[in-house]
């Protein structure tokens, strides 16, 4: 294992776990990305005003409703990462407790 590997190993998660916390920083980085892009293209918008205005709305419209899906899909996967987790040590506490009596 590198230097670099070493904050990524988790029990029960792995790599697999790692990488699912950049679900939000790709998120982030889209936003970021999307914005820059609009506020490049109102700078060499060869249209009216209005109409580059009008552009700008519809485009930031379906960035907000795009940032909402990934939002759901993110907050999905991680009540589902959850809810394994939880079984997991469930199953490990009675486990714990059986060999105890």
């Amino acid at each position: 294992m590198t230097e670099s590997d070493e904050g990524l190993e988790q029990p029960g998660g792995g790599e697999r776990a790692a990488r699912s916390g950049t679900t939000g920083g790709f998120a982030a980085g889209l936003l970021v990305g999307a914005l820059l892009g609009a506020s490049l293209a109102l700078l060499y918008a060869p249209e009216r005003g209005s109409r580059t205005r009008q552009d700008l709305r519809r485009r930031l419209q379906r960035l907000r409703e795009e940032a909402g899906e990934e939002i759901e899909r993110a907050g999905g996967e991680a009540r589902r990462a959850v809810r394994r987790r939880r079984k997991q040590l469930e199953k490990r506490l009675e486990r714990t407790r059986e060999r105890l009596e």
